[in-house]
């Protein structure tokens, strides 16, 4: 049994005591029900018992770029962090999970290092609309595509007629297709200077290049009755397009990520390129808007888009710099600090950061809430007290991080995954996670 004056649950913030067995929450009781003769009382006083985190955009890139990043580390980094839940994307390992003997060899290697559980995402290319539904048979919770080019050069982007034949596909067999939305004609028009300065970078990734992609994709998602998912917005232009579309009925939802939360352009120190990501940061009224965005629901969820690369690829030229922001262990503390700041709850956090995201990929029958009949994920937060960001704390593999040295609120006291704690002011168990696959 967990304590605690403060549980969030469906129903709102109370004292309570949540009864947990066989990995399952049995029932959420009053904050003094008697314990059983036999049964272990955990009372964490006035910190906060939230639902595990569930993060549904995370670049593992293990097996293949194991040297970026891996399993083991990438899972310990989110238990820290107050993750219990993460999928992972199909691009960076090597093989990409763009056929089924890829998704086998990926969770072979997933399986023994998994200190958090862990579901798949399949890929969407030019070439396999073959393997799309076979994917789908075997788990992966939906398709990610690009339409501009990912960065890697096994995994290419679509174009408008290859998305319309993908996207056909996925919608026949009821499946959910994610979008990395930058329309390339925008991007190749936009000047292209390189170099140390943030605002040359910025204006190589402009706004119009997210917003015109999404505009198409809503298109395509109207016209076959799709379900589609905006990755890692960054511009609040495309705010007033996502609306009308989801007031028509278009079948859309739409994620941001921590660091267009809490981080602006104009913060960003010309060479460090730990602020590099695609779409990239943007300028802070900009960043106001997407908060507007999720308070009215425009924007639906919260995850970190955790990309990381080995140090030396994080050079000082923004054009040949790696781009992708490391923030699995910290995105539940980033975001917390600036919620808090702009008069948000730890409840809104939870709806963002769990709920949100585990009804996206289908999880919300067994994650995402302090619920009887849920998994017994949980993490215990202070959320009064603070932390400075010192990348030699960090558990993912390479300790770059654009939010070194920044005072944060909310400390991880300990995080639980189906009734087991796993992580406890920094002492870690032994990998307990398992590999989750789509309900059929």
């Amino acid at each position: 049994m967990l304590r605690s004056t403060r549980v969030i649950t469906p129903e709102g913030t109370r004292a309570a005591t949540v009864a947990v067995a066989g990995g399952t929450i049995t029932a959420v009781l009053a904050h003094d029900a008697e314990v059983p003769d036999g049964a272990r009382l955990e009372d964490f006083g006035d910190d906060v018992l939230l639902p595990g985190l569930v993060d549904t955009h995370v670049h593992v890139n293990d097996p293949g770029r194991t040297e970026w990043e891996g399993f083991w580390t990438a899972t310990r980094a989110a238990a820290a962090g107050g993750i219990t839940t993460l999928v992972d994307m199909p691009l960076n390992s090597l093989p990409p999970t763009t056929t089924v003997d890829n998704l086998r060899t990926k969770k072979d290697v997933a399986r023994p290092k998994a200190h958090i559980d862990i579901g798949f995402w399949g890929g969407a290319l030019p070439d396999n609309v073959k393997d799309l539904r076979p994917l789908h048979d075997a788990g992966v919770f939906g398709f990610k595509a690009f339409l501009s080019p990912s960065g890697v050069d096994e995994f290419p982007e679509l174009d408008q007629e290859q998305l319309a034949r993908s996207l056909a596909e996925i919608a026949g067999f009821g499946g959910l297709l994610i979008v990395h939305a930058e329309d390339p004609h925008h991007l190749a028009a936009a000047p292209q200077k390189g170099g140390r300065k943030y605002t040359d970078f910025l204006a190589s990734r402009p706004r119009d290049a997210e917003d015109t992609a999404i505009e198409h994709l809503i298109a395509q998602a109207r016209r076959l009755d799709a379900r589609v998912h905006v990755l890692h917005l960054s511009s609040s232009d495309a705010l007033p397009l996502i609306a009308a579309a989801k007031a028509d009925g278009v079948r859309l939802t739409v994620e941001t990520c921590p660091h267009y939360l809490t981080l602006t352009a104009e913060e960003v120190p010309d060479g460090a390129s730990e602020f590099k990501c695609c779409p990239p940061i943007r300028e802070a009224a900009n960043q106001d808007l997407l908060w507007q965005a999720l308070a009215d629901g425009t924007v639906d969820c919260v995850v970190t888009d955790h990309s990381p690369s080995t140090a030396d690829l994080k050079t000082d030229d923004f054009a040949t710099a790696w781009g992708g922001i490391s923030g699995l262990q910290l995105s539940l503390s980033a975001v917390w600090t600036e919620a808090r700041r702009r008069g948000h709850t730890l409840e809104d956090v939870v709806r963002w950061m769990s709920t949100s995201t585990a009804r996206l990929v289908g999880l919300d029958d067994r994650k995402g809430a302090i619920a009887p009949g849920l998994d017994a994920d949980f993490a215990v937060l202070a959320p009064d007290e603070t932390f400075t960001v010192d990348p030699a704390a960090l558990q993912h593999r390479n300790r770059v991080t654009a939010y070194a040295g920044r005072t944060l609120s909310g400390v991880v006291k300990s995080t639980w995954l189906r009734g087991r704690r796993i992580v406890d002011r920094g002492e870690f168990t032994e990998p307990a996670g398992r590999l989750l696959s789509r309900h059929p």
